[in-house]
């Protein structure tokens, strides 16, 4: 049952939390997900991934039908660019593969967690259950390098040429833009004018028009 059907449709804000709530926690009890959490509409399972395809159809069934995105994250302790990690011996490194299924009816979603060793970074693909899956793992096969055993087109390209080596979402990834600058940039604002300078520029121009 798709949460919120069946309820009435006036509530407050923690009647549609406590509601789907409730949903994750009995779909994290039958998918046997390591951990779940529900927040702003959001509810988030992590699922081992010999049950990733599994999860996502069954998420998809429970009133979630409708694929919106995949995506990963890498957590690395090598930043080449940025910002470096504080603690880097106390980060687990990993790969985690983020794909979002929402309500056609309400605003509620799931997304759905995985998470994968550096060193054996490739999860079954999604594409035999949802067809638009196909564009976004070949994202993440460029981007990242994550196989998606089950997708034909999995490591074609999409933005960069063939010759392309390296993969460029990567935080071990060298990109000579941002060494030149850094990202969001330095962006040059000026001053606003404070309430003396104001002051004095009115009384400037009264003092202008009375001659």
């Amino acid at each position: 049952m798709e949460p919120g059907e069946g309820e009435e449709q006036e509530g407050t804000v923690e009647d549609a939390g406590a509601g789907l709530s409730a949903f994750a926690e009995a779909l994290a009890a039958t998918v046997g997900a390591t951990s779940w959490s529900a927040d702003h509409g959001i509810a988030r399972l992590v699922v081992e991934r010999d049950k990733w395809v599994s999860t996502a159809a069954k998420v998809r069934d429970e009133g979630m039908p409708f694929f919106s995105w995949l995506s990963a994250v890498d957590w690395s302790r090598d930043v080449e660019v940025g910002e470096q990690v504080e603690a880097p011996d106390d980060l687990d490194e990993r790969f985690e593969v983020i794909c979002r299924l929402s309500s056609v009816k309400t605003a509620d979603a799931v997304h759905l967690v995985t998470e994968l060793p550096k060193d054996d970074a490739q999860v079954p693909s999604l594409v035999g259950e949802f067809g638009g899956a196909e564009w976004h793992e070949r994202e993440a096969a460029e981007m990242f390098g994550i196989d998606f055993p089950g997708n034909p087109v999995a490591k074609k390209h999409l933005y960069l040429p063939d010759s392309f080596e390296g993969n460029p979402l990567l935080k071990s990834y060298p990109l000579l833009s941002r060494e030149v600058k850094p990202w969001p940039g330095t962006v040059d604002v000026e001053d606003m004018p404070s309430t003396e300078n104001a002051e004095a520029a009115a009384q400037e121009a009264s003092q202008e028009g009375e001659e």
